[in-house]
């Protein structure tokens, strides 16, 4: 994001579009200048301080795990603004998306009006609820100016993470910090994961759950506890209802003081008519891969058809092992480093998918086809054994490769003991002088 300061002060004019659930909001000319002036002065005992959630909208990848907020209101000081952690600048999209796959995405806290940050769910038909803080005085104010603080030109940027430190965890934190006694949060004895969690908000996406199943590793399948979740804005909030603050050891109240719903909301998810499922379409392409198989066997190297398919297959899978491989040893996203879907997706796929036409190297060829079918009938023998868990679409996936390198393996050797027999006939042929 680009913002210039003029005169010395704290207007700002926002010069790059951030966008928030893929609408973009604009942050108000003078703004800046309304926060530094009503910050000087301390909040009445009338002002609220609340965590705002939103419900998963389906419009955007990003969107379908809900939202957090932070909103301050004072009617005796004018004050009517929500604290939102959650704008990133898009306008440059291959390079945001370059960053955000490296893991180097920048978010920013952005501030606009009660009103404003409403529209946009309004618009969408999205659920918004309250959840007003049980802060004392001291504790509101000492809250309140550090979000001025953080909102700030200068501070107001961060290094985006999506399990640790997102539009969720940032609100709770600055909460935490700011109360002045210990936050204790009710127990929790349902053992999830990342992954269990992540399934809950994409579940009703198959191709979505499907493609980060495939993205991210075993690190994702370790239980996790109560204050790890809350990297989903639902778990905070149902954590942020069950919490008490305890002061002296002694005293201890709820710091939740009020819940109310802002919006209701209007519509919700439907995958109705969606048929062509990962684990269909798996089953359809091996259904596929078996016919290409038999005609290969019974053309024996008169088509070009098992070659194409063959450069399609292994091509598709070699561009997804390509991710998978940068993920692991270039991205500093959690959860990605250990992959175990590179076994059935890989690099090497996308290299031999060009020297499959290259008849010099059919040596090679060969040699990779063996190595790929040893490799996948480990892993689709030990597939319940590995310490990830892999969407079930992989096995019929996977076994499409498997079929197909085990059908190149044997044509091979059939056209090598063709070659071997013919030679030798010719031979008697002669030795006996036909």
């Amino acid at each position: 994001m680009i913002i210039k300061q003029e005169n010395n002060s704290y207007i700002c004019v926002l010069k790059k579009k951030l966008q928030m659930n893929k609408r973009l909001l604009i942050l108000f000319v003078g703004l800046s200048l309304f926060i530094s002036a009503v910050a000087q002065v301390p909040l009445s005992d009338s002002a609220k301080i609340s965590l705002m959630t939103t419900s998963p909208w389906s419009g955007a990848v990003y969107a379908v795990y809900g939202h957090t907020a932070l909103f301050v209101k004072d009617d005796s000081t004018g004050v009517d603004l929500v604290f939102n952690y959650g704008f990133f600048d898009d306008s440059n999209l291959l390079d945001f998306t370059y960053h955000f796959v490296l893991g180097e995405t920048d978010y920013v806290l952005g501030v606009t009006s009660f009103n404003d940050f409403l529209r946009e769910y309004k618009e969408k038909k999205l659920e918004v609820i309250e959840q007003e803080l049980n802060l004392t005085q001291p504790e509101k104010q000492s809250l309140w100016e550090a979000l001025y603080i953080n909102a700030k030109p200068e501070n107001r940027g961060y290094r985006y993470n999506f399990l640790f430190d997102n539009c969720a965890t940032r609100p709770r934190d600055m909460v935490e910090n700011q109360v002045q006694g210990r936050i204790e949060y009710p127990a929790d004895d349902k053992v999830q994961t990342f992954r269990d969690l992540i399934h809950e908000c994409v579940g009703a996406y198959p191709w979505m759950e499907f493609g980060i199943d495939l993205v991210i590793g075993s690190g994702a399948d370790s239980t996790i506890n109560l204050r790890e979740k809350m990297f989903l804005p639902v778990y905070l909030m149902d954590a942020f209802d069950g919490a008490k603050v305890t002061k002296n050891d002694t005293k201890q109240y709820n710091l939740v003081k009020g819940k109310n719903t802002v919006l209701e909301a209007e519509m919700g998810v439907s995958c109705a008519g969606l048929l062509l499922t990962p684990i269909y379409a798996a089953l359809a392409l091996l259904m596929l891969t078996i016919i290409v198989s038999v005609i290969q066997k019974m053309k024996d190297y008169r088509t070009f058809l098992p070659k194409l398919y063959d450069t399609l297959l292994f091509g598709v899978a070699g561009i997804a092992g390509l991710i998978i491989f940068f993920l692991m040893f270039f991205s500093v996203h959690p959860a990605v480093d250990a992959n175990w879907n590179f076994a059935w997706l890989n690099i090497f796929s996308l290299i031999f998918a060009f020297l499959f036409w290259v008849k010099s190297q059919w040596k090679l060829v060969f040699y990779y086809h063996f190595i790929n079918f040893a490799v996948l009938t480990l892993f689709l023998a030990l597939w319940w054994l590995i310490p990830q868990e892999l969407p079930l679409a992989s096995i019929p996936f996977a076994m499409c490769l498997w079929i197909r390198s085990g059908m190149n393996i044997g044509m091979a050797r059939k056209r090598k003991r063709q070659k071997n027999r013919y030679p030798s006939a010719q031979y008697l042929k002669t030795a006996w002088g036909c």
